[in-house]
């Protein structure tokens, strides 16, 4: 097994057999003196496995992983190795309903979780909102103002921590990064209105559940979510004040997109369309006539409200759409995401998110032909991606964007050990550019690596890398600030690492590694490398 030269004035920190740390500079441990119980049972396994059956090597299997999930650790490395690709790949596409966490990691989410609905958080807003604005004296107005937005603010942090969490430890990784792109594709902006208060809220009950599901069902969730009518202005859009800023994002941006041969009367008949979806932010009666009465729905926030709705037959898609109420919504959406354009257009973002790169003609006319087959199902279209010959070979050539690299970084360094305060991360996140939820444009961030790899990003990640490797940087250190750092040191030249990365190195990264002078300066070296960065 390859391992760091003799004469470095610094070797990559091993383990001994009784499991303490050896951390001397000038002097590297006796080979032997590496083992963690991790590598061991990694070894095992890689060793045991029959070379007639061509399994992929350690370094292959890194590079699925880390092309799949959030990044690859010590242990869901050891997960792979014992259970092989398929059942794995077959467990990660249809995992159960539901979150599942570590107990841990799932009381740090309860923790930062709200415990009333966010139809009672958005009753208590709005009301508290009205009472400020309607204050007579400027500086208890003011004081009232600031209140306000301290809740809203508060909102957001739950949203951001639990997010962070979920993607960190859930076992269903997968689900985890088609969350985050999901999010991406029908992306809003948290600074808005008052989307803060349903941030998380969109991501758990909108996006997460129909992340694996059918492309329609996320379609209509994201459309009857808060957080979109309010980022888009359609809980504006009425009869006779049409606001066409929906309909249109909905076509460019989220399903068939630009050039597919929708035209601006598509558009201004889809905003027709989705007049009177809309939101209803408190407990009072709507009266509807009697004769649209059966047209009302109604569901938390969300209205399907017939008063505002334009009762006209349209023309979409080059159907005729009879004015019916909420019935027209459906059957436009149904329209959409069975379009051909939809299927070309979804199932190439997709693989362009996950190769690095647009798919070329022929993948493109697989993924769009299994979507159209399959009614959109996403798991069918990833279980296709996946198998093809493109995926294989674009896992050493794909590049992280910051949402991977600084997750990728604290699984390999972390493990399984749940960090207390996610504020150092989002702050991370922040700093290269892809803070969650503060993408301020509709079209969500870029998913092409190019938007990424600029000299400013490589400089910005490399301080990332040194906050990172170099202590645990307040991610130990109780979000309330009421006590000191937990003692965690991020364990990069681990198991896994011996097992499987370090053969992979370049003769240029094992240079700039044998310079390191202590352990910290290895980790940041390790993690600012091209090959962390891949």
């Amino acid at each position: 097994m390859p391992h760091l030269s003799t004469d470095t004035p610094f070797s990559a920190p091993r383990d001994r057999r009784d499991g303490t740390r050896h951390r001397a500079i000038g002097h590297r441990p006796a080979r032997r003196g590496r083992t963690t119980l991790g590598w061991v049972v990694a070894l095992a396994l890689t060793l045991t496995a029959s070379p007639l059956a061509a399994a992929p090597s350690p370094a292959e299997d890194v590079a699925f992983l880390d092309a799949l999930t959030w990044g690859v650790s010590p242990s869901s490395f050891v997960e792979l190795r014992a259970k092989g690709r398929d059942a794995w790949l077959r467990e990660q596409l249809h995992p159960p309903v539901g979150m599942r966490l570590p107990h841990e990691a799932e009381a740090a989410v309860a923790a930062s979780m709200p415990r009333d609905s966010l139809y009672e958080r958005t009753l208590y807003l709005e009301s508290f909102k009205r009472a400020a604005d309607s204050e007579p004296d400027p500086e208890a107005r003011k004081n009232a103002h600031q209140s306000f937005q301290l809740l809203l603010q508060g909102a957001a942090q739950q949203a951001t921590s639990a997010t962070i969490l979920r993607a960190l430890y859930s076992p269903d990784q997968v689900r985890e990064r088609l969350t985050w792109f999901w999010f991406n594709r029908f992306n809003v902006h948290q600074g808005k209105a008052m989307i803060r208060v349903g941030i998380g809220d969109y991501v758990d009950t909108a996006i997460r559940p129909h992340a694996l599901g059918r492309f329609r069902d996320l379609l209509e969730a994201t459309l009857r979510h808060p957080a979109m009518l309010r980022y888009l202005d359609n809980a504006e859009n009425a009869a006779g004040h049409i606001n066409e800023n929906y309909a249109r994002e909905i076509m460019e941006l989220h399903t068939m997109g630009v050039g597919s041969g929708y035209t601006q009367a598509d558009v201004e008949a889809l905003a027709r369309i989705l007049t009177g979806v809309g939101l209803a932010p408190n407990r009072e009666v709507i009266k509807v006539r009697p004769e649209h009465q059966a047209d009302l729905v109604r569901d938390g926030v969300f209205v399907f409200n017939p008063n505002r709705h334009d009762y006209g037959d349209k023309v979409f898609l080059g159907r005729e759409i009879h004015g019916r109420g909420w019935a027209e919504v459906e059957e436009a959406l149904d329209l959409i995401a069975r379009a051909p354009a939809t299927a070309r257009n979804v199932t190439r973002a997709l693989a362009s998110y996950y190769l690095g790169h647009p798919p070329d003609d022929a993948l493109s006319r697989k993924l769009a032909e299994t979507f159209t087959r399959t009614d959109g199902d996403i798991a069918a279209v990833m279980d296709a991606l996946v198998h093809d010959p493109a995926f294989g070979t674009s896992l050493t050539s794909q590049f992280k964007d910051p949402m991977r690299f600084v997750l990728s970084a604290l699984r390999m360094a972390y493990d399984g050990r749940v960090i207390l305060n996610t504020g150092p991360v989002n702050g991370w996140l922040h700093r290269l550019g892809e803070g969650l939820f503060a993408r301020t444009t509709p079209d969500g961030y870029p998913i092409d690596a190019a938007a990424w790899a600029g000299p400013g990003q490589f400089a910005a990640r490399f301080e990332v890398a040194l906050q990172i490797g170099s202590g645990p940087g307040g991610l130990f250190k109780p979000p309330a600030g009421d006590g000191p750092d937990v003692p965690a040191y991020p364990l990069l030249a681990n198991g896994l690492y011996f097992t499987a990365l370090e053969g992979s190195l370049s003769p240029a990264t094992r240079s700039v590694l044998a310079q390191a002078i202590s352990p910290q300066d290895w980790n940041t070296l390790y993690l600012a490398s091209p090959e962390f960065a891949r």
